[in-house]
């Protein structure tokens, strides 16, 4: 982290890059438009499932809200190392992949947040997943995986999210799973990489019987991990398998998805003490091993913290639609899931202080546990291993009857209910020192105690533990109507009322439940949501829309046990063109929201706030295509600012940890030799100055990346890619310290790194 002027240096430097990359797209552009032919366009024809009452599906081109479409092809040049980390590729989204392969910080639209996901929900072939959107230590992406048997994702921001699916009135990521068909088609992939990664995918679909059609697929993977911890920190397998059954008059699909994935999570550490910013893991065999007093009675557990954070369990479910006749259509979307969230951490506290600072303060040299005796410039922090267990469940279902009536009205009646539970156990904290280098070693404990880190100027740590059981249910009904006024006009509606009943036990002590119940609720409650939208068609190809939404958010069980227990509601104003060219594609959305109470502790040591915010901004979400030559853009401009706030100093503020823009641009060039066709392409990614607090005290600078590939395509159905990730090792920091913003402490993101995947398509 740096203050502002050197921020404002890179910021500079960040425009240069951002007008070079802006010409690069118009010279693509430019060359497109002085050919004489142009490729057909099937863009117009994309249906999309998120954003429509019951998931009837709708024309992207005539939907009147903001959605972004990612297609395989995209997600391979994309070459994510998260689910999260592929939400960069949505407009509007901010999202901290730094942490690993689970726990991302994930933003919205300038909406607050600052740790994990408040205003994100995750859906699979168009059923949400878990029940709220975030817990502590839990996002939803956290239980995803992206593999070969992914078929399309839709992002879907504002709009109808506040009254369809889940009633999320942030933005709604679905993932649609490949289908069989009567062709048997498969493919398998092999994937290394400079960093040990071995993983191999497949995907095999096909016909079971006559009109009943199969999908399976998954992976297994192991690797050291870009920050490397001197075991295999992350591993994992995933398998997916899916079953579609047509009938005459409709069609029955379920699916199931057993994952036991896991990857080190990475955290803020000490920034300016010559660790290597995109490669360091203070994680190593030294401390890869904790034994940990677990309750009252001073009983023990050795924890292994080579498992991370991530996910073992199973997400399964279905969908049915059936054609009643006289313009009746029913449809049914369920999902379950159970399964263990675990997060298992190795913490920074505070400072980095020098040995020769501690050496005052003790008059001894400082030792490590293996008996190395640290210069006086070395430099040693306080660090905690953090445990928490967390087991999770939730039933959804979405039940809706659809009518198409003359005169225009296509209108939709729902049910929605789903009941959710999170039992959690926590060990957090449990300081200890370490010397501050890469998988630097314990200090001896006669040598050095946290105590004495902190009188030369570090952080002594804390302890802090619970257990809890947490147990909801929300019911809602909801209805919409589709109203064609006229040939190119639209108007949208939709209501949602939705209840809720929840039921929270909370056990806390220090460093572990001490046996003792601090807290039992019930509660319960009800709102409105409501959303109006008026679509109309200029052309053909080109369609314009405005919308209002007004949503909210029940408390979840986090926010209870920090004492909050109001409802936060959002309020939403949008409006949008969509453009699809022969050689442009164009999707421009203006939005502004406002969030009436939004309550946020981060990191448990920050004083709580409660406060209210507004954002404007500009969405931009196109590509441009001719021939070989193809360039996609995303870009986001926002002003996001606190506008009242329980602390009154942080008033008039930039709401934390998000730009006021952000952009990404891939170009790429397809060249056919033969029987094979090569396709090289790239991403410059550009994100502006943001603040790591609400206080707006600590600046985040700007940074770019850049990333390259090349993906080989033959005849015979063999394929190669090559990929490099942020070429140019950039080192921007994503968060600063979540506990004490003013310590010297950062997370950045992942330095270069290289993957080669070889496979076959049959």
């Amino acid at each position: 982290m740096t203050m502002k002027p050197q921020a404002r240096q890179h910021l500079r430097s960040y425009r240069m890059t951002l007008a070079a990359a802006v010409s690069m797209s118009a010279l693509t552009a430019g060359a497109a438009i002085a050919q004489d032919t142009a490729p057909g366009n099937v863009a117009r024809d994309e249906i999309v499932v998120i954003g429509t009452p019951g998931g009837t599906g709708a024309n992207r081109q005539a939907a009147s809200f903001a959605i972004t479409t990612i297609k395989p092809d995209e997600i391979t040049k994309f070459s994510p190392k998260s689910t999260a980390d592929l939400f960069k590729a949505v407009p509007g989204v901010w999202a901290e992949s730094s942490g690993g392969v689970a726990g991302a910080n994930i933003d919205v639209r300038g909406l607050p947040g600052g740790s994990d996901a408040p205003f994100v929900t995750l859906a699979i072939n168009g059923s949400p997943i878990y029940g709220t959107e975030t817990l502590s230590f839990f996002e939803q992406s956290t239980i995803f995986r992206i593999d070969e048997t992914i078929a399309g994702v839709e992002a879907l921001r504002g709009g109808p999210n506040a009254v369809f699916g889940k009633g999320e009135p942030g933005v709604t990521v679905n993932f649609n799973l490949k289908e069989g068909s009567e062709e048997t088609e498969g493919r398998i992939k092999y994937t290394t990489s400079d960093y040990g990664l071995q993983r191999v995918d497949a995907v095999l679909s096909g016909e079971l019987a006559e009109d009943l059609y199969y999908m399976v697929g998954g992976y297994f993977r192991s690797s050291d991990g870009i920050r490397d911890t001197q075991f295999k920190s992350e591993e994992g397998y995933q398998f997916t398998v899916n079953l579609t059954k047509l009938f005459d008059n409709g069609k029955i699909n379920i699916f199931a998805r057993q994952t036991d994935d896991h990857g080190q999570w990475v955290l803020p550490f000490a920034l300016g003490t010559g660790n290597d910013l995109g490669t360091f893991a203070q994680l190593g065999n030294n401390t890869r091993f904790r034994e940990i007093q677990v309750n009252a009675a001073g009983d023990t557990e050795i924890f292994d913290f080579a498992d991370g954070r991530g996910w073992d369990g199973i997400v399964t479910g279905g969908s049915a639609e059936f054609d009643l006749g006289s313009g009746f259509t029913i449809r049914d979307q369920l999902t379950f899931m159970t399964g263990d969230a675990d997060t298992f951490g190795l913490v920074s506290s505070g400072s980095a202080v020098t040995a020769a600072d501690v050496s005052a303060v003790t008059g001894n040299p400082v030792v490590t546990n293996g008996g190395v005796t640290l210069a006086g410039s070395d430099f040693v922090q306080t660090y905690g291993h953090w445990v928490v267990k967390k087991d999770l469940e939730a039933f959804i279902n979405d039940l809706s009857i659809n009518k198409v009536f003359d005169g225009g009205h296509d209108v939709t009646v729902g049910y929605y209910q789903a009941t959710w539970s999170s039992d959690d156990w926590w060990s957090l904290g449990n300081p200890i020192p370490v010397q501050n280098i890469a998988n630097g070693d314990f200090l001896d404990p006669t040598s050095v105690t946290p105590a004495d880190i902190a009188a030369a100027g570090g952080d002594a740590g804390f302890m802090f533990g619970l257990q809890s059981a947490g147990d909801a249910r929300s019911d809602a009904v909801y209805a919409a109507d589709s109203w064609q006024v006229f040939d190119r006009f639209r108007l949208d509606l939709g209501v949602r009322h939705e209840w809720i009943d929840i039921d929270y036990v909370l056990d806390t002590g220090p460093g572990f439940p001490d046996g003792s119940l601090d807290l039992t609720t019930e509660l319960n409650g009800k709102e409105w949501a409501y959303t109006v939208a008026g679509n109309y068609d200029v052309a053909d190809n080109l369609g314009v829309f405005t919308r209002y939404s007004k949503g909210f958010l029940f408390p979840h069980f986090d926010q209870i046990r920090e004492g909050s227990t109001s409802v936060n509601g959002v309020k939403q104003l949008e409006g949008g063109v969509k453009y699809n060219g022969d050689w442009l594609n164009l999707y421009a959305t203006v939005y502004y929201n406002k969030n009436d109470s939004f309550n946020s502790v981060v990191g448990s040591i920050v004083p709580a706030a409660s406060f209210k915010t507004r954002s404007v901004g500009v969405e931009l979400d196109g590509s441009v295509n001719f021939g070989p030559f193809s360039t996609s853009f995303i870009a986001t401009i926002q002003d996001a600012e606190i506008t009242n706030s329980t602390t009154a100093a942080d008033i008039g503020n930039k709401v934390l940890r998000q730009p006021d823009w952000q952009a990404r641009i891939s170009p790429s060039y397809t060249a056919e030799f033969g029987n094979f066709a090569a396709t090289l392409y790239g991403a410059v990614t550009l994100v502006g100055e943001r603040f790591g607090d609400n206080a707006n005290t600590v600046v985040l600078p700007g940074y770019e990346k850049i990333d390259l590939g090349l993906l080989v395509n033959t005849d015979s159905g063999l394929f190669l890619q090559v990929h490099a990730d942020n070429l140019n090792d950039s080192h921007g920091i994503t968060e600063g310290d979540p506990r004490d913003p003013l310590a010297p402490n950062g997370r950045p993101i992942f330095g270069r790194s290289v993957q080669f995947s070889v496979g076959y398509d049959f």
